[in-house]
């Protein structure tokens, strides 16, 4: 996979409360197959990450603020999972707006796990299938998507898997779709064309 993604700049978008092998283990795939990852958060404060929700694990230093940055500057996107970190990010307008931007660029996007939270709360999943944690699939399909329990799931350059037991098939998707740039974009939710 070395080179896969030579030039392709990733961001990566968490808060406190991230689950810390669903930012690291993506974030290794995507750097060495070539691309140049940004950590952004909701401020340059470093961020608390967690293991199983529960027990505190390292501390990370955010590269950027996310109202600092443009979905211009960047190829794809991850969003790691962690059900405080989800809650916060799709609390945060910056990052509604970085997210629909990158959607409606068409831009390959990796979730698992409580991360498709934010693409509810954005209006970024009508019309899609999508895998998630258990429990946030009834959001899902309230918010017109279709929820199914699958390990890894790809809809039109969008990626989804449920937990940290499906990193390591989540992490091949994420390079493969992010390999292949951006899709045709989404006709319906917040990426609908006027």
């Amino acid at each position: 996979m070395a080179g896969a993604l030579d030039g392709l700049r990733v961001a990566i978008i968490a808060t406190n409360g991230v689950e810390q092998a669903e930012l690291e283990q993506p974030r290794r795939a995507v750097d060495e197959a070539g691309a140049r990852s940004t950590l952004i958060s909701l401020s340059t404060d470093a961020l608390q990450a967690m293991n199983s929700d529960i027990d505190k694990g390292d501390t990370f230093t955010p590269d950027a603020a996310v109202a600092d940055v443009s979905a211009d500057d960047f190829d794809a996107l991850i969003l790691p999972g962690g059900t405080i970190n989800a809650d916060q990010l799709r609390q945060s307008g910056d990052v509604l707006s970085f997210v629909t931007a990158i959607f409606a660029a068409g831009k390959p996007v990796g979730a698992i796990c409580h991360a498709p939270w934010t693409l509810v709360e954005a209006d970024l999943v009508r019309g899609r299938t999508l895998t998630s944690y258990p429990s946030l699939r009834t959001d899902i399909r309230n918010a017109g998507g279709t929820a199914v329990d699958e390990q890894v799931v790809v809809d039109r350059g969008l990626v989804t898997s449920r937990n940290p037991n499906d990193l390591d098939a989540f992490c091949a998707k994420i390079v493969e779709e992010f390999g292949e740039g951006a899709h045709p974009v989404h006709d319906e939710g917040a990426t609908a064309q006027a």
